[in-house]
């Protein structure tokens, strides 16, 4: 009875997975409610807006706007020593989720969505620890490290050519989205 309660709670999580889905792609129009996007694989996308959904532009900063406590979603890879390195650091919302595991922005790439509970400086960089309902990890942040905001934007900002990124759900055959980033000033979404 025990395997059977255990089976039917993993494919109830499988199929909970499966209702999201991460849009990473080029905007080719916007047409009332629904975004058009051709997707970074090449694939034509039709993305339902809800009516109050947030328009987000994305924005470079300094590392010196994060600070412990700062909530952030952190995007690495494993150096030659194992060692994670930030490729990308972000602010979120705190709407969005803690987390810490696979991330398909960038090849073999992890992300980690905590807040920064100290920063340590290492010889040339830093080394941010971060706390989530998943443990403790300590990443590695260098000269070549991304920072990035993002600031209100409009619809207005959803225009041809832009790149935009979305988390989006899946109900039926349509996509639908309460949050969309946009690029802005030739800066893409970093996530």
């Amino acid at each position: 009875m025990k395997k059977l309660a255990l089976l039917v709670l993993m494919l109830v999580s499988v199929s909970a997975m499966a209702q999201n889905v991460r849009v990473r792609g080029t905007i080719t129009s916007l047409d009332g409610d629904v975004l058009s996007v051709k997707s970074r694989e090449g694939k034509d996308m039709k993305i339902q807006l809800a009516p109050d959904a947030q328009v987000v532009t994305t924005k470079k900063v300094k590392a010196s706007e994060f600070k412990p406590g700062s909530y952030v979603g952190v995007t690495s890879v494993k150096n030659a020593e194992g060692h994670l390195v930030a490729k990308r650091v972000h602010a979120l919302g705190p709407q969005v989720p803690q987390m810490h595991g696979a991330w398909d922005s960038i090849p073999g790439s992890m992300m980690t969505n905590s807040n920064i509970t100290e920063i340590t400086k290492m010889g040339k960089g830093s080394e941010l620890t971060l706390k989530n309902k998943d443990g403790e990890q300590k990443i590695l942040v260098d000269s070549k490290t991304e920072y990035f905001n993002f600031v209100p934007g409009t619809r207005a900002d959803l225009k041809p050519g832009a790149t935009i990124f979305t988390g989006a759900r899946v109900e039926g055959d349509k996509l639908l989205t309460q949050r969309v980033a946009v690029s802005k000033d030739g800066v893409k979404p970093p996530q």
